[in-house]
């Protein structure tokens, strides 16, 4: 297949499921009464959108009033950090369609070129808005994409085993 003809077709296939997600988001909330495996379809779901917040990080604080935070954090981590792979298929659909002039964020871009992996992990495990950024870029930059899910991966576990852990304490003193 043409490289531009692939590059839009990851393009189109990015947009078309953050507007599933879009049109489907008050659906996806209702997950929770699922337990775990709600949890990991919260959370992938959530980090599928592209750019455009969404609040799975609530739900999941939420239900870790009633199910094992650290289960419950690896299985969203699992999740979201599968969920982000979209923001990566765009990235490399936008590369075949630029000619490798990918003009995103160049702070971002200069700290995924030089850190790699170890980049991805690091925006993966904080809370930020521009992690979609970041994997638009490693998908631009052609990361392995199983080296981008991995690290991906394993930033969000740990960050969701945080943010469960903080949300059942907080829950529990109420």
């Amino acid at each position: 297949m043409d490289k531009k003809i692939e590059g839009i077709v990851q393009l189109v296939l990015s947009v078309i499921i953050v507007a599933i997600i879009l049109v489907f988001s008050k659906e996806i909330e209702s997950l929770r009464v699922y337990g775990y495996a709600g949890a990991f379809f919260i959370a992938l779901l959530g980090s599928a959108t592209i750019i455009l917040p969404s609040p799975a990080f609530a739900a999941i604080i939420a239900m870790s009033g009633s199910l094992d935070p650290l289960v419950l954090g690896v299985v969203a981590g699992i999740g979201s950090g599968m969920g982000e792979i979209t923001g990566y298929i765009a990235g490399d659909g936008a590369r075949d369609l630029l000619n490798n002039r990918i003009k995103e964020s160049k702070k971002i871009e200069k700290f995924v070129r030089r850190y790699d992996v170890a980049a991805v992990f690091i925006l993966a495990l904080i809370p930020n808005p521009i992690f979609d950024v970041a994997g638009i870029i490693a998908g631009g930059l052609r990361i392995q994409w199983w080296h981008f899910l991995s690290a991906c991966i394993l930033g969000r576990v740990i960050r969701y085993v945080i943010l469960a852990m903080i949300g059942a304490f907080t829950l529990e003193l109420l």
